[in-house]
């Protein structure tokens, strides 16, 4: 009886769970505005207002007591704000975007369903441009925080710039957990860009006038770029990455490839400095950007989108790794690992040191697995171990390889020379092309070892020989610096392959200072580019983006990868559409009743922004964001409908032969006849490619066409206007040789046969000088054609010659028959063949009859006198 009323109040619980995960969801939307929510927002009267909106310029007194009373109220509110304690990742979060295990599987299904029956809509507090100017109730701030910003406020209002600073990033970032106010972090912003020219002020000026993030300053693309100049000016990297961008796409201004290199040269040359900066070998470029819509099978979905459908699908088998999870990966190798497989030892190893998405650096970790593969071939005292496993070697020497590495960064342990040497000459001894340009990266630079540029060149040519980047990329410095660019150049251009950052850097500078060649000014744009899109420290935080996606904070997320966008970053614009993407299904009644309020401004400047960034990213060569636009364009979001253009941008992308989507949409236009002449035969063109493109497209295809071959059947029978289908092509029989012969020569006939325009061979005048009498220069009909003539003269000359072959051996028949029957009738016994002798020994002849000439044959016969003339007459003709 118990079993039966816990089973009958388990799905009362299980709505209770529900409820919690959609009030859990909504929580966001009912806070009130961080605007609002300032506590000096109201406190200040309208003769502070003034006094805080102008440009404090500093303190023409020189009281210094006073400055230092400002510099003490700094430091006070600085420590008071660390002792605010960060944020916490609610548990749901983790459930939301990790699920791990039974619970944290059921939790996600249980709110993906909540979420798609009943709140579909996406939350009006989380979109970018929603407004912040509402009213609410006012929210109090912990005590540590609430003092801290009192103190910077005082000082703020007495021209401090640091107080300033302070508060403008408190109230853009939520640093310390401040509340977000865009409104007045961009005063606060102007306030300081006013006061000194502060460049980080500037750059957050015009990134806020370029996009619309603030409701009460409207997008302003020209004092954008007029705050981005001030900055770049400043040596502001992002700022110069921006104006680079521009220049480089003409956005809001013309494209200028020479000011988009000057731009991005600026940039590249910090980024290689950055790189350099490191220890030997340069720092490691870690690539934290990746695509949101990727995780998902695409902006469309698996196997709809161009990123995970045709060659870019992942095919994987039940036993396959396309679809594990790195913790799945990790566990398969120790499970292998610990079956004395060196391979998956060596998996491991790598893992570890190169990290990756989802899992950190462990540089100690790798350490042991890379002395684990080692000590399986070399003892402690490095000596080789006798009866190893084959392949053994090969392994160990990679692992030495890194062990070296490890010791010569001081990657995980203290730097050392002499112990990176050791590992890198045991692993020389089996060419391990890491261990060859380690030490030739020694000898160059002469770390541990006295500096030789010559060795250092063998051991770098011995490395790119097989195909090592970085090797690759040294030994072309070493020919450039020799004045050799064109070797040079080749070896940038393989480094390049693989892509090695310094290997863009020096075909970029070559490009843009025309050497070796003639300057090209947009080769230059495209490698410097690449180069400082390399180097995401530099001038991106990319991985917070991806960490405040991760914990479920959305707007943060999308103001980061916006700042990424704003300076060209084709994978943060991408993230950006995505994430404000509009042509998602969102209705559902009760999500119906819980968004009237949400104003229609809001989302179409959401659109608008979306569609904008799917712009710049189509132009980058992503296809799925190119139909997008089409998608934008057909259905009016964040622009006036335009089936035209709609069109337009389906047939961009189905020109790609990668977008099954583009294809099926433009044959659904072409059957409708919208933004396109309606014609049912090229809308069944366009369905046949989308299947052909993508073999998952079978389903909506075949119910395409088996609507469209009722649609054209409809119009044959009431004699429409519209271009018919037509009839499917029977597939070809196979032809039997008397037929494929008849084909032969037909095709050959109509060749023949065809009929030539004068324009194709020449003029009029040219024919009556050749005698024509402006009849068929050829010749009148009937005349046998010249091609037939030479056909038939070459099959005679062959036959002739053929005959006198024939006539000639039977003359040679005759005259030896006779001369056998003259010695038969003289006495002369014929040639006796002596026995045993074999095939291949020669007969020799019997002598002529007197007073004959010898017969020499066709040619003279090896032994006679005339053999070497006639050899040596042949040599040369």
């Amino acid at each position: 009886m118990k079993g039966y009323t816990s089973w009958r109040i388990a799905p009362m619980l299980l709505f209770a769970f529900f409820i919690f995960l959609a009030t859990s969801t909504a929580r966001e939307a009912a806070q009130p505005d961080a605007a609002d929510r300032h506590p000096l927002r109201e406190s200040r009267s309208a003769s502070e207002s003034t006094k805080w909106h102008g440009a404090k310029q500093k303190d023409s007194s020189g009281n210094e007591q006073h400055q230092n009373e400002l510099a003490d109220s700094v430091k006070e509110a600085t420590a008071l704000l660390r002792k605010v304690k960060p944020p916490t990742v609610s548990k749901l979060a983790h459930y939301t975007r990790k699920p791990k295990g039974l619970l944290g599987t059921s939790a996600y299904y249980a709110k993906e369903a909540f979420v798609l029956l009943f709140m579909g809509a996406p939350n009006p507090a989380n979109l970018l441009t929603t407004s912040t100017s509402t009213t609410g109730p006012q929210t109090k701030l912990a005590a540590p925080l609430s003092r801290a910003v009192k103190l910077l406020s005082e000082a703020a209002q007495q021209g401090d710039a640091d107080a300033i600073f302070l508060l403008a990033e408190m109230n853009f970032y939520s640093n310390f957990t401040h509340p977000i106010s865009y409104p007045l972090a961009v005063q606060y912003y102007k306030q300081l860009a006013d006061l000194d020219g502060n460049s980080t002020a500037q750059y957050m000026l015009g990134f806020v006038h370029a996009t619309g993030l603030n409701p009460d300053v409207p997008s302003d693309q020209a004092t954008s770029m007029l705050y981005h100049t001030f900055a770049a000016e400043q040596d502001n990297t992002r700022s110069q990455m921006t104006l680079a961008y521009r220049h480089h796409a003409g956005i809001a201004t013309p494209r200028n490839c020479d000011e988009a290199v000057h731009w991005y040269k600026k940039v590249a040359d910090k980024a290689i400095a950055y790189y350099r900066s490191g220890p030997p070998g340069g720092h490691v470029l870690s690539k934290d950007s990746y695509s949101l819509a990727n995780d998902v099978g695409g902006v469309y979905g698996e196997g709809a989108s161009v990123s995970s459908a045709g060659i870019h699908a992942r095919q994987g088998g039940v036993t396959s790794d396309a679809y594990a999870d790195v913790e799945d990966v990790l566990e398969y190798l120790h499970l292998q690992s610990s079956k004395k497989d060196l391979k998956a030892t060596f998996g491991l190893a790598r893992l570890h040191y190169d990290g990756g998405r989802g899992m950190k650096r462990d540089l100690r970790l790798a350490k042991q697995y890379f002395m684990q593969v080692a000590r399986e071939y070399w003892s402690e005292t490095g000596k080789i171990r006798k009866d190893v496993p084959g392949g053994t070697e090969k392994l160990a020497s990679k692992a030495a390889g890194y062990l070296g590495r490890m010791f010569l960064r001081g990657e995980g342990m203290e730097q050392s020379y002499s112990k990176a040497r050791i590992w890198f000459t045991r692993g020389l001894a089996n060419g391990d092309a890491l261990c060859q340009y380690s030490l030739g990266l020694m000898h160059m630079q002469g770390l541990g070892v006295p500096q030789d540029t010559a060795k250092a060149a063998d051991f770098f040519s011995a490395a790119a020989d097989q195909d090592l980047a970085v090797a690759q990329t040294n030994l072309g410095m070493l020919f450039l610096d020799q004045g050799d660019v064109v070797t040079a150049t080749r070896y940038f251009e393989l480094a390049a392959r693989n892509s090695h950052i310094e290997a863009f850097y020096y075909l970029a500078e070559l490009n843009n200072q025309g050497i070796g060649r003639d300057r090209s000014c947009g080769m230059a744009s495209g490698y410097y580019k690449i180069v400082v899109e390399k180097a995401e420290a530099v001038w991106a935080s990319m991985s917070e983006a991806h960490e405040a996606y991760e914990e479920g904070d959305t707007q943060k997320a999308i103001v980061t990868y916006l700042m990424a966008a704003e300076q060209g970053s084709e994978m943060a614009q991408a993230n950006v559409a995505f994430l404000l993407d509009h042509t998602k299904p969102k209705w559902s009644p009760i999500a119906w009743l819980l968004t009237q309020s949400r104003s229609a401004k809001t989302s179409v400047g959401d659109a608008a922004l979306a569609l904008i960034y799917w712009t710049r990213s189509a132009k980058q060569q992503n296809i799925d964001s190119l139909v997008k636009m089409g998608d934008y364009y057909l259905s009016g979001l964040g622009s006036l409908a335009s089936a035209e253009n709609a069109a337009a941008c389906y047939q961009a992308a189905a020109e790609s032969l990668l977008s099954a989507q583009a294809m099926w949409n433009l044959g659904w236009m072409h059957e409708n006849g919208i933004g396109i002449d309606q014609d049912f035969h090229l809308a069944k063109r366009f369905y046949d490619q989308a299947l052909e493109t993508n073999r998952e497209a079978y389903l909506p295809v075949k119910l395409s066409l088996f609507k469209l071959r009722w649609r054209s059947w409809w119009n044959d029978v009431t004699h429409g206007s519209v271009k018919s289908m037509g009839s499917d092509e029977a597939p070809a029989k196979r032809r039997s040789f008397a037929e494929w012969l008849s084909d032969f020569l037909e095709a050959d006939a109509q060749m023949y046969g065809q009929d030539y325009e004068a324009d194709d061979w020449g003029s009029g005048e040219e024919e009556k000088m050749m005698g024509s009498d402006g009849g068929d220069f050829w010749g009148a009909e009937g005349d046998i054609d010249d091609g037939l003539l030479e056909t038939l003269l070459i099959g005679g000359l062959v036959a002739a010659l053929g005959w006198l072959v024939w006539y000639r051996v039977q003359q040679q028949r005759a005259a030896e028959e006779r001369r056998r029957r003259e010695g038969v009738e003289g006495g002369q016994a014929p040639p006796v063949v002596p026995a045993g002798a074999g095939e291949g020994q020669q007969q020799v002849p019997p002598p002529p009859a007197p007073g004959q000439q010898p017969d020499g044959g066709f040619f003279p016969q090896p032994g006679d006198p005339n053999w070497g003339a006639w050899v040596a007459g042949g040599v040369g003709h």
